[in-house]
């Protein structure tokens, strides 16, 4: 399949893929919730009496374990969102556990037991736990698309009649590029797994807004707790199919009910979006390390659909690497100020950051929208959980281009089998070749280029500074000849141009133009949103970084290509 471009033009969206709302996937599961919800406690509660290798497990171990994590976080990590009841209900758990300890009787200790914890597995997945509503979903894909044009508009300086009539929409911000048509395609063959990289918590907006606009029927996906502080953003995401990731809980118990919840819908035929990431990039670099957890569930997920029969192409599960490209970051600076601590062995976590401002959002908005500073989401190539290239119709092939039968990956001794250890080497691999193709999906801004030059030339120049001691660096000894800088940024580009015409990467539109141009481009809009600019325009012969931690920020973007060597 070649990789094609789409630009959404102004009031032409895609048709979708399925009419009828009610016929979608995440309808169909949420119009019995409890049924669904039901099917995620028996899950969790049979895969937690089980240990890794298949053994019963220690059931009153797995409850003490949880209930000392749990009564732990409520003490020195609470939050707004936190129910009331949390402290009654692990009191209860404590007092089930002293009745259990003091049984003679081993079954009905372990009794006592399995009764507590699918208590607890009960509570969590109930938490856990969104819905979907026909009704907010028409509601939501209607205000958006007003809130961001009107927005638009008036960032943009236009009248107040343009303004009303909605002429600058987000469809004209916001690029789709890559594989929409195959995906399209996928959608009705089998259910999609969509693994974009984390930037922002802009992020989870932009995506859901960029799959209604593809036509596609709603994913579910995991948003984290801290989100739901927000009643606003609350009402609407538990009734979008947001479900709930606090990533405080780090007890077994949660996280095999968290787990469960995803294996079940996807097993049920649910299109999913996760960050395999974990949570935003703190250092602004592609993803290199993805956590294996929920891309695990759709590997379990893929083996139950063997297991219980389910025919043709409608088994399979179809894995769609997405790239977000930003020429500026909304959380930057409180993001690589987190990634700077934690680097310096300082662990902490802040809640509060840019995000958290309704001001602070709308004027990240207004930004975007008071510049020519676009946005791109990069649907890669879909392929199977193997790594192996998928075609539109839903017929994977291996590197020689052989049709594949992805049954056989699960099959020993002519049969579907389970086996823990085989399936978390597969996700493993299948992490692997995300992060490649996130590299290849990548769309090279002029602003991400522009960071990268100019970071990697004042590095060079003070070779004997550690990075720390390069984020400190004095004023005048943060500025680079703009002559200096255009010879060295030359070399960079052709050497990506030539990466993009072997396929390892692709560049924006705007990297066709000459070097000057795409220079004062990327100077531009680089971190435009922000009060001190990562770089600046000293005068017309010197460029001056203006904040040195932003300008390593927007730097790792394009970390991983190899380009250090050409400065």
């Amino acid at each position: 399949m070649e990789s094609v471009q789409h630009y959404i033009q102004e009031g032409i969206l895609y048709e979708p893929v399925v009419p009828d709302i009610h016929d979608w996937p995440i309808a169909r599961i949420f119009q019995e919730r409890g049924k669904f919800v039901n099917q995620v406690i028996q899950d969790a509660s049979a895969r937690l009496q089980l240990d890794g290798s298949g053994e019963p497990a220690n059931i009153q171990e797995l409850v003490e374990r949880t209930m000392f994590l749990e009564r732990i976080r409520m003490v020195e990590d609470p939050w707004r969102v936190d129910p009331k009841s949390e402290k009654k209900f692990w009191g209860d758990i404590k007092k089930g556990l002293v009745s259990s300890e003091q049984s003679m009787a081993d079954a009905a200790s372990l009794s006592k037991n399995q009764e507590m914890l699918e208590k607890i597995v009960d509570r969590y997945a109930n938490e856990i736990a969104s819905t979907f509503k026909p009704q907010s979903y028409h509601f939501a894909k209607r205000f958006l698309p007003f809130f961001f044009s009107t927005l638009l508009n008036a960032g943009a300086g236009k009248t107040l009649r343009s303004t009303i009539n909605h002429s600058t929409g987000l469809q004209e911000k916001v690029h789709f590029l890559g594989h929409t048509e195959a995906i399209r395609n996928l959608a009705t063959k089998g259910t999609v797994v969509l693994v974009p990289t984390h930037i922002s918590n802009v992020d989870s907006i932009l995506v859901g807004w960029g799959l209604h606009a593809l036509g596609l029927p709603a994913f579910i996906y995991g948003a984290g707790l801290n989100l739901f502080n927000s009643k606003i953003l609350a009402y609407f995401m538990n009734r979008l199919g947001a479900y709930k990731v606090d990533r405080r809980k780090k007890n077994p118990i949660y996280r095999q009910t968290l787990n469960s919840y995803s294996t079940v819908a996807i097993h049920e035929g649910v299109h999913s979006l996760f960050f395999p990431g974990g949570t935003r990039s703190r250092s602004g670099m592609i993803e290199k390390k993805l956590k294996l957890g929920l891309l695990g569930t759709a590997m379990e997920a893929q083996r139950r659909n063997f297991t219980t029969g389910v025919q043709a192409q409608s088994e399979k599960i179809f894995v769609v690497p997405m790239v977000m490209s930003y020429h500026f970051v909304l959380e930057a600076k409180s993001l690589i100020n987190q990634h700077l601590k934690r680097t310096g062995q300082e662990q902490y976590y802040i809640l509060n950051d840019e995000f958290a401002s309704y001001r602070k959002f709308i004027k990240f908005l207004w930004n975007i929208s008071s510049t020519k500073s676009d946005i791109a989401l990069s649907f890669g190539e879909p392929m199977d959980l193997f790594g192996n290239r998928v075609d539109e119709n839903g017929i994977s092939y291996d590197q020689h281009g052989r049709p594949v039968d992805l049954k056989s990956y699960f099959m020993s001794k002519g049969k579907v089998t389970t086996d823990l250890q085989r399936d978390a080497e597969y996700t493993r691999m299948l992490g692997e070749k995300i992060v490649e193709r996130y590299h290849i999906e990548n769309r090279v801004f002029s602003s991400h280029l522009v960071a990268y030059v100019a970071f990697q030339m004042l590095k060079k120049r003070n070779q004997a500074y550690d990075l720390y001691s390069l984020l400190r660096i004095s004023e005048e000894d943060r500025s680079i000849s703009l002559e200096e800088f255009h010879a060295t940024f030359d070399r960079v580009l052709q050497h990506l141009r030539h990466m993009a015409d072997q396929g390892k990467v692709h560049l924006a539109d705007h990297m066709v133009n000459d070097t000057k141009t795409i220079i004062e481009h990327g100077v531009k809009n680089l971190g435009v949103y922000h009060s001190k600019r990562p770089l600046t325009y000293q005068n017309e012969k010197t460029l001056m970084a203006e904040n040195m931690s932003l300008l390593f920020y927007y730097h790792n973007r394009m970390e991983g290509y190899g380009l250090a060597s050409l400065i």
